[in-house]
């Protein structure tokens, strides 16, 4: 199995790579099976974080305020990494994301892979859950603060070293790299209508945005006008 590698795990407002964003990449340098180095960082997706992802993570909205812009987040994660493969819990959730926001960056992100997820599947098929809360649980290990991202990424390192133990030369071919596939494509700007009808709703409703809106992307201005409707209603002339 490999000893060299980047074991990584985000965090974002939602599952769609297209549509949500990320939130928080924690990753752990791992060299000779062993933690050397680690990088953590919050970013400000400049758009409300949804309240259930506050509850799930714990990450505010005034915590996300405190974040870096996502084109240094992600730049700074590329350079972290550099070219070892990245081993995470359902790492193609993390890659997808990563991906996405590398392309909106005009930045290159592939990875060979270990998904820590998929090897609890083939080597641990009776057990009722592979969540890797579950994992943690059926191999003691301390998951810490669970679903902030380095945390995350510390546990998919760990469960990978306990799968590895256990079942390594019995089935090794569960513990080979695999490159990960996602198609990326940059998103576009927002629109003339988008922004016109945006800046319509602040006006209205008098609401003070902490974002430019001619900064905005299509699906970032469109979940902005979605956000202010739900949240003050519609324009009535």
């Amino acid at each position: 199995m490999i000893s060299d590698y980047i074991a990584v795990d985000v965090e974002t407002t939602g599952l769609n790579p297209v549509r949500d964003k990320l939130l928080e990449i924690g990753a752990v340098k791992v060299c000779q099976g062993k933690p050397i180095e680690t990088y953590n960082v919050l970013i400000n997706t400049e758009l409300p974080v949804p309240a259930r992802i506050q509850e799930l993570t714990g990450i505010t909205d005034e915590m996300r305020k405190t974040g870096e812009k996502a084109g240094k987040a992600i730049q700074e994660f590329i350079r972290f990494r550099g070219d070892l493969p990245v081993v995470g819990h359902n790492v193609i959730f993390d890659f997808g994301f990563l991906k996405q926001t590398a392309v909106n960056e005009g930045c290159s992100f592939e990875a060979e892979a270990l998904d820590t997820l998929k090897i609890a599947r083939r080597v641990l098929p009776g057990l009722p859950s592979k969540s890797l809360g579950a994992m943690c649980s059926y191999y003691g290990i301390d998951p810490g603060n669970a679903h902030r991202a380095l945390d995350d990424a510390c546990s998919a390192h760990e469960l990978l070293k306990k799968m590895w133990e256990e079942f390594g030369q019995a089935d090794p071919g569960a513990f080979l790299l695999q490159k990960l596939e996602y198609i990326a494509k940059k998103q576009s700007p927002i629109t003339k209508a988008q922004k016109g009808y945006l800046n319509d709703l602040v006006k209205y409703h008098k609401i003070e945005l902490n974002t430019r809106i001619e900064d905005m992307t299509k699906s970032e201005a469109s979940r902005m006008i979605d956000h202010i409707i739900s949240q003050y209603g519609k324009i009535r002339w």
